[in-house]
Parts: C-alpha cells; sequence; structure tokens
C-alpha cells in the first residue's frame, strides 16, 4: 500500500477520463496505463542516480573524503532496494506475456503493450545491474586513490628520515668526547669542513641520488 500521492497517475487519471468519454476504456488497458505509468517512473530517478555517480566519480579524482564512501554505500543500498522491487515484477510480467500467469480480459491486442511493459523492466533490471557495478567501480577508485596518497606521504616521510638519518650519525660521531676530537678539531676550517661540510655533503648526495631514482 503506498499512501503518499503519485504524480505519475495524473497523466493516468487524464487518459483514463478521455477514454471513458469515447467509450474506449477497459479494464485491461486501465491495468496496463497504471504499471506503464509506475514503470516509467524509475526511468528519472535512476537517470538521476547515474549524474550523480558520474559527480562522485570526479569528486573522489578530485579529493577522496569519508563522506564520498557513506554515500556511495548508501547509493548501493537503494539500488538494492530497485532490484528488490523490479525482480518480482519483471517476473510476474514475463508470466503475463507468456501466457503462464492468466490476467482476465487479457486480448492479444492488449498483450503487446504488456510486453512493452516486460521490456521497459528489463531495461531497468540491467541498469540496476549497470550502476551497482558503477557504484562497485567507484568505490574502487576512492581506495586506491586514499591509498595512493598514502604511498605519497608514506614515501616523503622515508625520504625525510632517510636525509636526517646520515646528519644524526654525523652529529652523533663528532658529539663524543674523545681525546682525539676535542684535541684536533679545535678550529674553524676543521669545524666548518669536518662537521657542517660532511652534513651537507650527506644532505646533497642523498637529494642526488633521489631525484636519480626519480622519487620525487
Amino acid at each position: 500500500m503506498h499512501r503518499d500521492p503519485l504524480p505519475v497517475f495524473d497523466t493516468v487519471r487524464t487518459r483514463a477520463a478521455a477514454m471513458r468519454q469515447h467509450g474506449k476504456a477497459s479494464g485491461i488497458f486501465l491495468l496496463y496505463r497504471v504499471i506503464d505509468a509506475l514503470v516509467d517512473g524509475f526511468f528519472p530517478v535512476l537517470e538521476a542516480m547515474d549524474d550523480r555517480i558520474d559527480d562522485m566519480e570526479d569528486e573522489i579524482l578530485a579529493d577522496p573524503t569519508d563522506a564520498q564512501l557513506a554515500t556511495l554505500f548508501e547509493m548501493k543500498r537503494s539500488l538494492v532496494t530497485f532490484r528488490k522491487v523490479v525482480t518480482p515484477e519483471r517476473d510476474v510480467m514475463a508470466g503475463i506475456v507468456a501466457g503462464a500467469l492468466e490476467l482476465p480480459g487479457m486480448t492479444d491486442e492488449a498483450e503487446r503493450y504488456y510486453r512493452d511493459i516486460y521490456d521497459h523492466l528489463i531495461r531497468v533490471s540491467d541498469l540496476v545491474d549497470s550502476y551497482r557495478d558503477l557504484l562497485s567501480g567507484a568505490v574502487d577508485t576512492h581506495l586506491s586513490v586514499v591509498s595512493n596518497r598514502l604511498n605519497v606521504v608514506m614515501k616523503q616521510l622515508a625520504i625525510i628520515a632517510t636525509i636526517f638519518l646520515p646528519l644524526s650519525f654525523l652529529t652523533g660521531f663528532f658529539g663524543q668526547n674523545f681525546a682525539f676530537l676535542v684535541g684536533h678539531i679545535t678550529s674553524g676550517p676543521a669545524f666548518l669542513a669536518g662537521g657542517i661540510g660532511l652534513e651537507l655533503l650527506a644532505v646533497v648526495a642523498l637529494l642526488a641520488l633521489f631525484k636519480r631514482r626519480r622519487w620525487f
């Protein structure tokens, strides 16, 4: 039971009134128009979801967030609900057009109209499956982008840690209070060459190595 207003029935009421005025109203065709209006109502919703998926893919590539991931899963749940509604309708309509289910008042002419509804339901079902695949791909894209950005951050941190590793060794080595170091490194040039010079040389050598291997 659906107790809320259904705008798609406005056109059905108008056409039904016109058919009654011309004496062409029949139960089988009125039922066709009701079902056809309901089935056609799926397409605008699916088209809006298609546009939303495209927008989500662009947003994910630009800046992936947790909110986008939550939206993707919510859309997947909506498609699951769509499938639960469409699949039984498709099966019932398949039984009607195949003659397995008897519908009172069915004629050869009316059967062609109901077959058109069946074709629409197949199309809706295919679109639901297609959009589910697109959403799964969008989720994978989101996870991949986040993983790639994490790898970039980890690489940057590794580069920084690698640069400071020889600096820490050199400062620790020259900071020892051994008699040789205390007695021989006493002048400014010796300090600049042995202390600051070696550290700068280590940094330049590491940066050259990173650039050669295309780490940045």
